[in-house]
């Protein structure tokens, strides 16, 4: 770990390492500490190798292509040169052989709080036998598809043979780690599928792990034990097939290191030498893992897989603290359960801003039906076209299965903020008091203290220093602005897509929001019915609560207002026509509308925009929606410290006229990949002349801007 870290060059290999010189020395091992410095240098190495290979790719970037490979629902594989790219939007065809024509374009950082780093993903998914993917196609639009083939393409036949559509993308997500399908499907009341899993604590039955590779070898081993096979043949055949078993569902970090520690503890037994010790086990899968996959380590998969696998080693020990007049078997389950949860808090806490509350009950009730599915859908795969003989059993399966994650897909989360240091180091004490606790080493009054202490001090920074900020959100080709102050939280705008069934506020502006703390808005501010400014204000209102929701024009039979409207009606939340002169005052400043000045005087949504001036101890910010020149010169708004351009940096938009009125001192352009030519060069060169600083999102990401 140490070794990796520091060839990414992160200060925190030297943690590790430490940590790994500490024990030999301790112990005065020469040769222990002689291997620690071996694992050390294996790992850069590794990973240094990995960084420096060079992309084939890298030529062809912002070049128009047309590319040929194999689709395996998350990778273009090619042949020549031998390269994995990634293709937005997804295609919709199944795996198989795909042509796509497209741009290819280098993959973009995190670009906001909480938001998605798709190039350290897309570095972590390569390994030493297996290409990284360095670019990613967008605008792709397939050509040409063939069905798979092969033994994968004959799996997948019988898998889904006889299934409905969701039951079928569901046993694909079981079986073959494939949420391609799933990611489309939502059950009748609108709900994903896919959110209701994770709102129910249930997403990772969709990722390939352990569980599925206990289950399969569980049943071969008791078939053999039935036959009367000897111990080289009842352990030794199912360890065998573990490899294929990987090639077929693909390699990812819990299912590699689910078939790499099975395959330990199925070779001991099979060689009489009993089962090996587990941490031992979870280290060698653990260096294995990271030799071949370097970058791993930064993948939140083999974070939660391995702190998942951790922390049921302490199970039995857990079990054994519980009433003993519950039944063992409910015992174990309920303390394997607890643990993984707890394990995980952390990190499921700061990647996905929210934390189940119906995570144990949900899951034992979805443990019983995985026991029968898993198996029940392996054997369906293995007789491909005949696997509709099995799915008689497995369909009932995979909607009860369903019908659980849609129940408790309904019940509240616990949000969350992004886990920095301090958490991090909160959580360790926290989880290392409750082993000490399992052990018998402190009280349990000492576990609560200390975890009552961590959550106190973790807090403390919100209270004493609450946020005084307007962030301009990178939501890419739109707009969405948050104005956060002690007492107020306003919501301007919150991005959309246009022509695509992305949804912005659910799937970036939400987690954003989550990422910087916010778990209510006072005001949420829609400032026309255009796609790109409020598409994404329905998702918020589904997931946050709302106070109250600002729009300037009710434009009538307008699809996206209307469905703004239509999800603040669902919640409650009243909806109020502003106009000029309305203001909202709290923490010593006020956010006061400047535009429309009346009712609706134009038949353009831009010339409608809702516009703010939010004012604190003589500090100044503009936020002007879309409107064009001609409006903002009517605006009468003086000088202001920050700008919003308005537009997008539209060419119609911050006039020569209007600029010299305003001389701001900074200029913020939210814009991303358009074909509108937005900022317009006239506008960056009007912005020069008027000596204001320019701050683009598609170029800085997301803006923090303090208030006075």
């Amino acid at each position: 770990m140490g070794g990796v870290l520091l060839a990414t060059g992160s200060p925190w290999g030297l943690a590790p390492l430490a940590l790994g010189a500490a024990l030999p020395l301790w112990h005065a091992s020469p040769a222990l500490l002689l291997l620690t410095l071996l694992g050390a240098g294996a790992g850069w190495t590794s990973a240094h190798s990995l960084q420096t290979r060079p992309d084939p790719l890298a030529p062809w970037v912002g070049a128009q292509v047309t590319l040929s490979g194999e689709w395996d629902g998350q990778f273009l594989t090619l042949s020549e040169p031998r390269a994995r790219v990634a293709v937005s939007p997804k295609p919709t065809q199944g795996p198989g052989a795909l042509v796509v024509a497209g741009r290819l374009v280098a993959p973009e950082g995190r670009r906001l709080p909480g938001g998605f780093d798709q190039a350290a993903w897309l570095r972590a998914q390569g390994g030493l036998l297996l290409p990284t993917p360095g670019a990613v196609l967008v605008g792709a639009r397939v050509k040409r598809h063939a069905p798979e083939g092969g033994l994968r393409g004959w799996f997948r036949r019988g898998l889904t043979a006889g299934l409905g559509p969701t039951q079928a993308a569901l046993m694909q997500a079981v079986e073959l780690g494939d949420r391609g399908d799933i990611s489309r499907e939502a059950f009748g009341d609108g709900v994903a599928v896919q959110d209701a899993f994770t709102r129910a604590g249930l997403a990772h039955l969709m990722a390939l792990s352990g569980q599925n590779v206990a289950l399969i070898t569980a049943v071969l081993v008791g078939l053999l034990v039935r036959l009367g096979a000897a111990p080289v043949w009842r352990f030794g055949l199912p360890g065998a097939l573990l490899a294929p078993y990987l090639l077929l569902v693909q390699p990812s970090p819990s299912i590699t290191r689910a078939v790499i520690m099975g395959g330990v503890v199925l070779l001991a037994l099979a060689v009489g030498r009993g089962r090996p010790d587990p941490l031992g086990v979870i280290a060698l899968a653990a260096l294995a893992c990271l030799l071949l996959f370097p970058l791993w380590l930064t993948d939140v998969g083999f974070q939660l897989s391995f702190l998942a696998v951790l922390a049921l080693t302490q199970a039995q020990r857990l079990a054994s603290r519980l009433p003993e007049r519950w039944p063992r078997a409910l015992r174990l389950a309920l303390s394997a359960t607890l643990l993984a949860e707890l394990g995980t808090l952390p990190v499921v806490a700061g990647t996905f801003g929210q934390v189940p509350l119906v995570g144990l009950p949900a899951n034992l009730l979805a443990e019983g039906l995985m026991a029968a599915l898993v198996p029940l859908g392996f054997l369906a795969g293995l007789l491909g076209p005949a696997g509709g003989l099995v799915n008689v059993l497995t369909g009932p399966l995979a909607s009860l299965l369903l019908l659980v994650a849609q129940t408790f897909g309904h019940a509240p989360v616990l949000t969350w903020g992004a886990v920095g240091m301090g958490g991090l180091l909160g959580a360790a004490t926290v989880l290392a008091a409750g082993w000490l606790w399992l052990l018998g080493r402190i009280p349990a009054r000492v576990l609560v203290g200390c975890a009552l202490a961590c959550m106190l001090l973790t807090a403390l920074p919100g209270w004493l220093r609450p946020a005084r900020e307007v962030v301009f959100l990178d939501v890419g080709q739109g707009d969405s602005t948050l104005v956060r102050l002690p007492d107020l939280t306003v919501l301007i705008d919150a991005g959309g897509s246009v022509g695509s069934g992305f949804d912005v506020g659910e799937r970036t502006v939400v987690p954003a929001l989550r990422a910087l703390g916010v778990r209510k808005i006072d005001v949420l501010v829609a400032t026309h019915a255009d796609t790109d400014h409020i598409e994404g204000a329905a998702g918020v209102l589904r997931a946050l609560p709302v106070g109250e929701v600002w729009i300037g024009h009710r434009k009538a039979d307008d699809p996206v207002l209307d469905a703004v409207l239509l999800a603040a009606r669902e919640r409650r939340v009243p909806v109020r026509e502003v106009r000029r002169g309305d203001q909202v005052q709290a923490s010593g400043a006020a956010l006061t509308v400047l535009w429309p000045a009346g009712p609706k005087w134009s038949a353009e949504d831009n010339e409608n925009s809702v516009a703010l001036l939010l004012e604190s101890r003589g500090w100044r910010a503009a936020f002007l929606g879309d409107l064009p020149d001609p409006v903002e010169g009517q605006l009468g708004l003086g000088h202001v410290d920050v700008l919003k351009a308005a537009h997008h940096g539209s060419r119609h938009s911050s006039g020569a006229a209007f600029l010299a009125q305003v001389t701001p001192a900074d200029t913020v352009i939210s814009v991303g990949r358009n074909t509108y030519g937005h900022p317009h060069a006239d506008v960056l060169e009007r912005l020069g002349a008027a000596h204001s600083r320019v701050w683009r999102t598609d170029q800085a990401g997301t803006v923090r801007w303090p208030i006075p």
